[in-house]
C-alpha cells in the first residue's frame, strides 16, 4: 500500500505467558511452536481483510479497514486457540491463551510499517489485557456496528500517556454470545464495591478496579489454576463491573456458586453477581469435598 496517513483499526495479539513455554519445552521447541501459532494468527488476520504489519517474538501486529473486521478477527484468534495444536507440539500440549488489544484511529504508513497515536493506544490496550480478553477504547466501540457494540462493556477508566483526560476502556465479551443474566432478589438488592478475594489451597487472588478481571480453569495460563479433569481449560471468568463482581461460566460442566446463606446456583454459560462471601465449585456439585472448592469474599 502507498505511504501516507490513513484511518485503520490497529490490533495487537500476544501469546499469554509465553515464557512458560520456554521453561517447559526449551528454547528451540518453544520458538518453533510460537512461530507456528503466530502464523496461525496471521492467517486469521488476512482472512478477515487484515494486513499483518509485523511480528515481534510472541506478538503479531496487524491493521484492519474497520473496527468490525478487527473484532471478528480477534474473536476468531481466541477461538482458534481452543482447539489449535501446532504440528511441533508435544503430546498432551494445550495451546496458550492470548492477550488482544486494539484501537481505531489515524496511522502513518512508512516503509511497510505504521506509526502514530492509534498504534500507541492499541499497544497500551494489549498490555492491559488479561488472558482471553479483547480490550479496546470508547473511540473504537463508537465505530462498531450495533451488533458488535452489544458485546462491548466499559470495564475501566484510565489516563494514557500522551492523551489528555481519562480514556474509557472497553472489553469485547466474545465468550458470552448466548449467555443470559442470572441475578436473584438477594443479589440484586446489594451493591458490591472495592475488593474481591479468591482462595484455593495456597493460591490467592485479588480483584479490584485496578485489576478488574481474572480467569479460572485447568490451564496453567489462568490466573487461578484448578487441576481437575472436570474443570475446563478456561472454566470461568470473574470481572469487576461498576462496583460489582460478576462470575461468568464458559465451561462444559458448569459452575456452582454457593452464597453465605447456603443457597446454590448452577451456571451453564450464564453469569451471576457475587455477593458477600461463599464458595465456587468448578465442574462439580456443592456436595463435593469443600477442599476442592474456591472460597470467595468481598471486602470493603
Amino acid at each position: 500500500m502507498e505511504e501516507g496517513t490513513e484511518t485503520r483499526t490497529v490490533l495487537f495479539a500476544d501469546i499469554a505467558k509465553s515464557s512458560h513455554l520456554y521453561e517447559v519445552l526449551g528454547d528451540g521447541d518453544a520458538q518453533r511452536l510460537i512461530t507456528e501459532i503466530i502464523e496461525k494468527l496471521s492467517s486469521i488476520a488476512k482472512a478477515n481483510a487484515g494486513e499483518v504489519i509485523k511480528t515481534i517474538g510472541d506478538e503479531v501486529m496487524c491493521t484492519f479497514p474497520t473496527a468490525d473486521r478487527a473484532v471478528v478477527a480477534a474473536t476468531a484468534m481466541h477461538e482458534a486457540m481452543t482447539d489449535f495444536v501446532p504440528s511441533c507440539a508435544p503430546k498432551g500440549f494445550t495451546s496458550p491463551n492470548l492477550y488482544v488489544g486494539m484501537h481505531h484511529g489515524r496511522v502513518i504508513r512508512e516503509s511497510g510499517d505504521v506509526f502514530g497515536d492509534a498504534v500507541n493506544v492499541a499497544s497500551r490496550m494489549v498490555s492491559m489485557a488479561k488472558p482471553r480478553q479483547i480490550l479496546t477504547t470508547e473511540q473504537t466501540v463508537s465505530r462498531l456496528s450495533p451488533e458488535h457494540q452489544d458485546y462491548a462493556e466499559c470495564v475501566d477508566k484510565t489516563v494514557l500517556k500522551g492523551k489528555s483526560g481519562t480514556v474509557e476502556i472497553y472489553e469485547i465479551i466474545w465468550e458470552r454470545q448466548d449467555l443470559t443474566v442470572m441475578v436473584d432478589s438477594l443479589m440484586d438488592s446489594q451493591v458490591l464495591r472495592f475488593r474481591l478475594e479468591l482462595t484455593f489451597g495456597d493460591q490467592r487472588l485479588e480483584l479490584d478496579q485496578t485489576s478488574p478481571s481474572a480467569t479460572l480453569g485447568r490451564q496453567t495460563h489462568n490466573d487461578l489454576v484448578v487441576e481437575d479433569s472436570r474443570v475446563s481449560r478456561t472454566h470461568c471468568r470473574v470481572e469487576y463491573r461498576r462496583g460489582s463482581f460478576v462470575l461468568t461460566d464458559v465451561s462444559s460442566n458448569g459452575t456452582y456458586v454457593v452464597d453465605g446463606q447456603g443457597k446454590a446456583v448452577k451456571l451453564r454459560r450464564e453469569e451471576i453477581m457475587l455477593v458477600g462471601k461463599g464458595t465456587i465449585y468448578l465442574g462439580r456439585k456443592p456436595e463435593s469435598n469443600p477442599e476442592d472448592a474456591i472460597q470467595y469474599e468481598i471486602h470493603n
